[in-house]
């Protein structure tokens, strides 16, 4: 015969309140059981606790991968902190010591300018400024950059610019701090130069390129690369014998000429007055004409 599920429910119910009644003096029970079991047979127990550790190990093992990787993240994670920290702390320092270091090098470079003018250095009567170089303003059309001296520290227009090396330009434009520079490579310079041993007389003309141009030689005039050139004196604004370059090229398009000055490293300028005639009239292009 079928017993019904009424039945079954209402003979469970005793026992489980029963059980739920008694449940922790049970538990206590089983808890001293297994004390004692360990003290009897401790071999039992032991064998017991491996296979309990067996069985459970690839469980916790497959537990334990994402907490272990938690962890493993939350320890990156301090010490990509305590990096980021160093770090910083690192970076600060190096901008500290690239601070000093750039100031060496400017001092350095500054001295080694500075004494370089030395072998330029002109005769006591002729008054001279040092100046630096605060910008280039060299372009396709113009070849010429700005001093940090001006009518307040003795300039004057047409003033020889010379670098440690040799001829750089001359003074076109001067304020009362700061003066332009139109160096020898420009469109509108043009110098009497004397060439070589022979001392061939020309005229140096900047075309805004590296390398300015020999024109107006003589017919038959023989210059090869290496001859040294210098101002002639004509003219008015400079005085004879200043360095200029030497001969770079000698081709059919013309002698071309590579100036002492070094154009990508001039930091500083030496404004020097000759007090020479003032033979010239500058122009509002920066060319000049000689007065009749």
């Amino acid at each position: 015969m079928k017993q019904r599920p009424g039945t079954v429910v209402r003979l469970a119910t005793p026992l489980k309140a029963w059980a739920q009644r008694f449940a922790v003096f049970l538990l206590i029970g089983a808890t001293f059981s297994l004390m004692m079991l360990g003290k009897v047979d401790t071999v039992v127990v032991e064998r017991a606790r491996i296979a309990v550790l067996d069985a459970v190990a690839p469980m916790l093992n497959v537990a334990s991968r994402p907490v272990s990787s938690i962890n493993q993240a939350f320890d990156e994670a301090q010490n990509l902190t305590a990096l980021r920290e160093q770090n910083a702390a690192l970076q600060e320092e190096v901008r500290r010591l690239a601070g000093w270091y750039q100031e060496a090098q400017r001092l350095s470079g500054e001295n080694r300018s500075l004494r370089s003018l030395v072998n330029l250095a002109p005769d006591p009567q002729h008054r001279s400024v040092s100046a630096r170089v605060i910008g280039d303003q060299g372009s396709a059309y113009v070849r010429s950059v700005l001093v940090a001296a001006g009518s307040q520290e003795g300039v004057r227009k047409n003033q020889a610019a010379l670098t440690g090396s040799g001829l750089a330009g001359r003074a076109i434009e001067v304020g009362w701090r700061a003066t332009r520079i139109l160096l020898i490579t420009d469109i509108n310079s043009r110098i009497p130069v004397i060439v070589g041993q022979a001392r061939d007389r020309a005229v140096l003309a900047g075309d805004n390129s590296e390398h300015p141009e020999l024109l107006y030689l003589a017919p038959g005039t023989t210059v090869s690369p290496g001859d040294r050139v210098v101002t002639s004196g004509h003219g008015g604004v400079f005085p004879a014998g200043l360095p200029i370059g030497i001969v770079a090229a000698v081709e059919e398009q013309g002698v071309r000429v590579r100036a002492f000055a070094d154009w990508s490293h001039m930091e500083f300028l030496q404004l020097i007055d000759y007090e020479l005639p003032k033979l010239l009239q500058p122009l509002t292009n920066g060319a000049a004409v000689v007065n009749p």
